[in-house]
């Protein structure tokens, strides 16, 4: 099946989204919105997106209280957005009540937001994991118990990164979601992502989704940039 990258909004301003997405008026898109776009330009930059025909997985990580984030999730699931997600570390009865405010909140007759749930980010070390977090186990073991406490919970997926998807799916189910961001093409630079892969290791290891920012947005040409990826991604030319 020929399926989109997820591609990360990284900016601040309607106007800098305004100049991107005039690259792509024959694309429709997969794309995330999160915290720095969202918190600076409200609901109203998922309305606007969304008005374009491009599917979006908001991206804000809840992590509060069971009933705060209940209460979150069914405001945001009336924007009509495709994909969304907590903090595994939150635990199960937050994401429990995750789940429950999202299908209190969306709109009758629409279909459901994807929940998922973020394992461990993708710039986390085993180092920074041991030294900061106080989590003696490896880095692996920690993502997979984190992927089946969110599978416990009745979510959908896990954000990890795609070194850990296949592990993942062999100790959840095959239509468990694994979306990983972290992905760069051959050569490209690392940044602040320490759990990196290329879009064709990704999709042999198993993830169901891979989310691209940087490779995509700060490229000289960024539709041949998308492109070039999603072939990558669905084999094509490979």
């Amino acid at each position: 099946m020929n399926t989109k990258p997820i591609v990360a909004l990284d900016f601040s301003t309607s106007s800098e989204i305004n100049h991107f997405l005039s690259e792509f008026k024959e694309e429709s898109l997969f794309v995330k919105v999160g915290m720095e776009l969202y918190y600076q330009n409200g609901p109203e930059i998922v309305k606007y997106i969304k008005s374009l025909g491009h599917e979006i997985f908001l991206d804000l990580k809840l992590h509060d209280i069971p009933n705060t984030v209940k209460r979150s999730m069914q405001g945001l699931a009336a924007l009509d957005i495709d994909m969304i997600n907590v903090h595994a570390a939150g635990g199960k009865e937050m994401m429990k009540a995750a789940m429950e405010g999202i299908l209190a909140g969306t709109p009758a007759g629409s279909e459901r937001p994807k929940l998922i749930a973020v394992t461990q980010l993708t710039s986390t070390t085993q180092e920074a994991m041991r030294t900061e977090q106080l989590i003696e186990v490896p880095l692996l073991q920690s993502v997979i118990h984190s992927a089946q406490l969110t599978q416990d919970s009745g979510l959908d997926g896990v954000v990890c990164s795609a070194l850990e998807a296949r592990l993942i799916k062999e100790q959840t189910t095959s239509n468990f979601l694994c979306v990983t961001p972290g992905i760069r093409l051959n050569g490209a630079e690392q940044g602040d992502q320490k759990r990196i892969a290329t879009p064709i290791f990704a999709k042999e290891n198993g993830a169901s989704h891979i989310v691209v920012g940087r490779p995509i947005t700060l490229a000289a040409d960024p539709l041949t940039a998308y492109l070039a990826i999603k072939n990558q991604w669905n084999g094509v030319g490979n």
